[in-house]
């Protein structure tokens, strides 16, 4: 059973709906108790990320957050999700996340052309073998909705790259944490692929 963590993020039933396609049992969270049900858990996210963690933490689930990953429970945080996984971000002022992850979140800088939020589809570029990554393919293309983008401390956290007038991070990983900066849930196939070896990962 994996837990779908609801904070107020739009996207949560979407992701539900993706789990529900490929047969995995999943459950809404609405309180930090319900935690102990579940073996994995998912972090969705839309929106600005000083407002998302604001309610993140009005709902009572940071701590929990970090107390299920101290134990070994795989989360996976999706968009906003992901960038909540890092130590902060400089979006609309410096916002805490919630550390699981070194480094910070920045906003892509305009020019050349380049359209911001990077909307649409882009193509992943896996930097190194990950169970999360089993059957996407190099060049495999995701659906992304974004303005901000990771800058990890430490290169060993990015499993993929993508290009968007610079190479960031749109998939990162260290042991059981695992974040997307793109919607796997309107990724079509590769989307599918990547939510179903989250799940091979907690059977």
């Amino acid at each position: 059973m994996i837990g779908v963590i609801d904070y107020g993020a739009s996207n949560l039933h979407s992701v539900r709906n993706a789990l529900k396609h490929l047969g995995v049992e999943s459950q809404v969270l609405t309180a930090p108790e319900q935690m102990a049900a579940v073996e994995a858990l998912i972090l969705p996210g839309v929106g600005a990320f000083g407002a998302g963690m604001a309610a993140l933490r009005a709902s009572g689930f940071e701590e929990p957050i970090r107390a299920q990953v101290a134990a070994g429970v795989p989360l996976l945080g999706i968009c906003l999700g992901m960038q909540f996984l890092y130590e902060s971000s400089e979006e609309m002022g410096e916002h805490r996340g919630l550390g699981l992850l070194p480094g910070r979140v920045v906003r892509f800088t305009e020019g050349n052309g380049l359209k911001i939020p990077h909307m649409g589809w882009n193509a992943l570029h896996p930097v190194q073998e990950s169970p999360l990554l089993a059957g996407v393919p190099d060049g495999g293309y995701a659906y992304f909705v974004h303005s901000y983008y990771v800058e990890p401390a430490d290169e060993g956290d990015v499993l993929a790259r993508t290009d968007y007038g610079l190479s960031f991070p749109s998939v990162v990983g260290r042991g059981k944490v695992f974040g997307v900066q793109f919607h796997p849930e309107k990724s079509q196939s590769v989307g599918l692929q990547i939510l179903r070896n989250f799940a091979e990962m907690v059977k």
